[in-house]
């Protein structure tokens, strides 16, 4: 930053200490990181727009099917030139990086990030990979929204908050839907509901909504207006359709995992852009429709136009013959998940959350539509059954069912479908939840123990850094070293009253407490017949460094009693943590993110 422009922001933050309220000066920044969020939000729209545009408009007219092929390769290829080249830093899901951010880094997220998803994700998904924007758009606004906070000196609650917001934003100008994208707020990034923190996600929101207006006018991504109301008639078909949604959602998952895996058993990441590529490239060119975001899959169907959703297939399928168009539907479920993981796999950078509408438009139209042609005289609204498959898979995946409710709730206009979203949300959460304990945002958070949940305590823990707790400043001893020894070269320049004791590979054998040589320590005849192995004992616990979360280590305080336990790190003794120092830092940073 140039130095007019440093003392500029200086005399600024004179005048704001002097003029504006710390609450005022969070609204206007809750407005600043909402306009932000959907300036980035439209930039990463358009630039796939126009990059998709371009291939159809000039070259898909001549060369379709083998382009479905080559595009997407063409396109992975670009984006792991960038990051080997340009970038040189990794890459994350949005949503996934952002929650990370906020539970081990206070909310710190690089630079970067801002620029990074905005040129990589419109080269895959613009390319046709089948990835979709919203987890981008989150990762560039919540960028913008820590790097704000980081300009003006906001403190880490205010930084954690303008984080969310921008998330919020991102959100809202993707769908032009901000009460959904507040509920997805709160219930993504476990916001305490009090008014000090709905106020800025709704200024954010509302923010972020205006600005998506304006450069993109009343254009939406689902252009659905309701028209079928719902029938008390059809309650048995939504209970069906909340537990296929769910086994699907749990499929999803486990497709997404075992995929994800596969690739990070490569560790070139050359072999896995060349695997993905092909695997992708070939998947896309059986079935076109997986091609890119997939929007117009979901719009079609809502307008009941089956044969435009699915499209062109390079098997020329009798698409008036309704069960093909109905197991066509059902191979565009089952194969998007795998679509999209393959090239998350093979370095393209994306979102879920969009390809988790598609999945569940297409689930739920094929699913509406073998009821009306089973034979049983059954009718019911295709277009409503479709927008509910959405609701299902995105509560189930996601693990955010009240954000699947009021997004589509509020998609549609109205609440006439509310019993019904809300009975296959519920229904689908509750299946994967039984299956897969975590969403495939949070499931590797979780296992690392780094996850923000509603626990405030929980919280705190794990926002501690264990690097930053642990004493290495201890006397070690031998097992050979004799008591005359330890007392010399330990108990005199010591100010602890405990001693580690280990071996020549500086494994940790056991400790020694002053209080167990206290009633030899005068006695000079036991100096050199006594050592250190025959004192030392076992500690009342050990911490692993590698694997033990700042609530384990607590948890083992407590069940202990002891007041120090040894660290142990790749096998080896590496320091000790005490229970006060580690009580200190919690209320330090308990103090941190409440004030």
């Amino acid at each position: 930053m140039p130095f007019n422009a440093k003392s500029l922001l200086r005399k600024f933050l004179i005048w704001k200490y002097k003029h504006i309220s710390e609450r005022q000066f969070i609204y206007i920044l809750s407005v600043l990181v909402g306009f932000l969020a959907g300036i980035g939000t439209v930039v990463l729209k358009n630039l796939t727009y126009y990059i998709s545009h371009f291939f159809n408009l000039y070259i898909f007219k001549d060369y379709q099917s083998t382009l479905y092929f080559v595009l997407p390769i063409i396109g992975l290829l670009l984006v792991y030139v960038i990051k080997q080249t340009w970038l040189k830093k990794h890459i994350g899901h949005g949503i996934s990086t952002t929650l990370h951010a906020i539970s081990k880094l206070n909310g710190i997220i690089p630079r970067y990030n801002i620029y990074a998803g905005l040129i990589t994700a419109p080269l895959t998904a613009g390319f046709g990979g089948s990835v979709g924007l919203q987890g981008p758009a989150v990762s560039v606004g919540a960028a913008l929204g820590s790097n704000t906070a980081r300009l003006f000196h906001m403190n880490t609650k205010t930084r954690l908050l303008l984080v969310a917001c921008a998330s919020a934003g991102a959100m809202a100008s993707m769908f032009k839907a901000p009460i959904a994208a507040i509920v997805f707020a709160i219930e993504i990034f476990s916001l305490d509901i009090a008014f000090a923190s709905l106020v800025p996600l709704l200024l954010a929101s509302v923010s972020a909504v205006v600005t998506s207006y304006f450069f993109l006018g009343t254009d939406v991504l689902l252009r659905f207006e309701l028209i079928d109301k719902f029938e008390i008639n059809d309650i048995l078909f939504y209970i069906v359709l909340g537990v296929v949604t769910g086994l699907m959602s749990v499929y999803f998952s486990k497709v997404f995992f075992g995929i994800t895996n596969f690739f990070k058993s490569f560790e070139s990441r050359a072999k896995r852009l060349l695997i993905g590529g092909l695997a992708i490239g070939t998947m896309l060119y059986l079935i076109p429709p997986l091609y890119g975001e997939g929007y117009g899959i979901m719009n079609n169907l809502l307008k009941g136009d089956h044969i435009a959703a699915i499209g062109n297939t390079p098997f020329n399928f009798n698409l008036e013959n309704i069960w093909i168009v109905i197991g066509l539907l059902i191979g565009i479920t089952i194969f998007k998940a795998i679509a999209m993981t393959t090239t998350f796999g093979a370095g393209g950078v994306g979102g879920v959350f969009i390809p988790t509408l598609i999945m569940g438009s297409a689930l739920g139209n094929a699913f509406a539509k073998i009821i009306n042609n089973i034979g049983f005289g059954f009718s019911v609204s295709e277009s409503n059954f479709t927008l509910i498959g959405m609701t299902g898979l995105m509560a189930g995946v996601l693990h955010a069912p009240l954000t699947a409710i009021f997004l589509i709730a509020e998609i549609t206009g109205g609440y006439e479908l509310f019993v019904p979203l809300i009975l296959v949300s519920a229904i689908s959460f509750a299946i994967t939840k039984y299956y897969i304990s975590h969403s495939i945002y949070t499931l590797k958070l979780a296992k690392r123990g780094e996850l923000i949940t509603h626990n405030k305590d929980q919280n705190v823990l794990m926002m501690l850094e264990i690097d930053k707790v642990i004493e290495t400043n201890f006397v070690i001893l031998t097992p050979d070293m004799t008591l005359g020894a330890i007392l010399k070269n330990a108990v005199a320049k010591s100010s602890r009253n405990h001693f580690p004791v280990v071996n020549e590979n500086h494994e940790f054998l056991g400790v020694i407490r002053l209080d167990d040589m206290r009633h030899m320590m005068f006695n000079t005849e036991l100096y050199d017949k006594v050592t250190a192995g025959s004192l030392m004992h076992a500690d009342a616990g050990i911490i692993k460094y590698e694997s033990d979360t700042m609530n384990d280590i607590m948890m083992k305080f407590k069940t202990s009693g002891a007041w120090n336990l040894p660290v142990i790190k790749n096998g080896k003794y590496y320091g000790y943590i005490s229970k006060s120092k580690l009580l200190t830092a919690y209320r330090r940073q308990l103090i941190n993110v409440t004030h």
